[in-house]
């Protein structure tokens, strides 16, 4: 499995390199100064579809992973419920409704983060990869062009609102970023349950370099709009490294989340579709019911394929079997104490 996935993973990766040369009009419109970020993206596409595809090679990811897709290209679910997936993916992807069940702040907290990645992301891959050009006539503005793949989308005024809202965009997003994670942080340093759990690695390294990753970002603005230039040479230095160390970590850590989620949207559609027709399965001993039929019986499968020889016990409400180990240790175990 690890042979395939790294030939999947390389594959991968000779494909985007394919298309910055592509993309870049045979890397007529690519910057050299961004070179760095380039490499650390094609690391990045290697790294996330090796570990993807070792991640669906386990029996519940692949089962996971199976029925998602399934779902997606349903046609009967298409006809029963034609809204059901744009919903699901604006309210499961983009505004992640389901944390909001566990704190508004957190919900709240992790919006601005993912707003503000998707922004920057949407601006700096383009740009990195040479598939954004911006070109002025007169060489200094205020005039300027934008260019995707060498075709002109647009002219801007850079002294406009507009245009200072698109060269400054990487700020804006910086600034969402910096609030979300300050939240978090704050979280991490007060919350006794998130203390107890968390490990530097996984927990407070991401957030840290989210934050060195903004922090580096505006002061480059600061610098050239203050400062005449001063310290920019070092403060970019920095920033390439904390960009870059950020994206090869991505694949490895608690980041990931990121590409897993999408998965997990065809398995609410699932669901979804089977609650609306009916097919409800219950508890074998008190009768509530648990979850939709065909959740179960896959659950069962996945058990099944682990070699777990108690996949019956799906078939009961948590509820239930906790009386029925209680009764279990009470009738096995217990009496051998009198």
């Amino acid at each position: 499995m690890r042979r395939r996935a790294s030939l999947g993973a390389a594959v991968v990766s000779a494909l985007l390199i394919i298309a910055i040369v592509l993309g870049s009009r045979l890397l007529r419109d690519f910057d050299s100064a961004l070179l760095p970020y380039a490499v650390a993206t094609v690391f990045l596409a290697f790294g996330v579809t090796y570990r993807y595809m070792v991640w669906i090679s386990s029996p519940g990811a692949r089962r996971l992973f199976r029925q998602g897709w399934r779902s997606f290209f349903s046609a009967e679910n298409f006809r029963k419920a034609p809204t059901a997936l744009p919903r699901m993916i604006a309210t499961y992807l983009g505004f992640q409704k389901f944390l909001g069940a566990r704190s508004r702040a957190r919900w709240a907290a992790h919006q601005l983060i993912f707003w503000g990645c998707v922004l920057a992301a949407l601006i700096t891959f383009p740009l990195t990869w040479g598939w954004f050009t911006f070109t002025s006539s007169t060489g200094s503005g205020p005039g300027y062009e934008m260019r995707i793949w060498g075709f002109k989308v647009l002219g801007f005024d850079s002294l406009s609102f507009f245009g200072w809202a698109l060269f400054h965009a990487l700020d804006l997003a910086a600034v969402l970023v910096i609030a979300g994670v300050s939240y978090f942080l704050w979280r991490r340093m007060k919350d006794r349950g998130a203390i107890t759990g968390q490990r530097f690695g996984y927990d407070l390294v991401p957030l840290i370099a989210l934050v060195v990753i903004s922090v580096t970002g505006l002061l480059l603005t600061f610098s050239a709009v203050f400062l005449h230039g001063g310290g920019y040479e070092f403060l970019a230095i920095l920033h390439m490294v904390s960009v870059v160390f950020t994206l090869i970590y991505l694949p490895f850590g608690k980041f990931f989340h990121i590409v897993q989620r999408p998965a997990a949207v065809g398995m609410q559609l699932f669901k979804y579709t089977a609650l609306q027709s009916d097919q409800v399965f219950t508890c074998r001993r008190c009768g509530e019911p648990i979850d939709t039929a065909p959740y179960v019986e896959n659950l069962k499968g996945t058990m099944r394929d682990l070699k777990l020889d108690f996949d019956e016990w799906a078939e009961y409400c948590p509820r239930c079997k906790r009386v029925l180990r209680g009764s279990a240790y009470l009738t096995h175990v217990k009496k051998g104490f009198k």
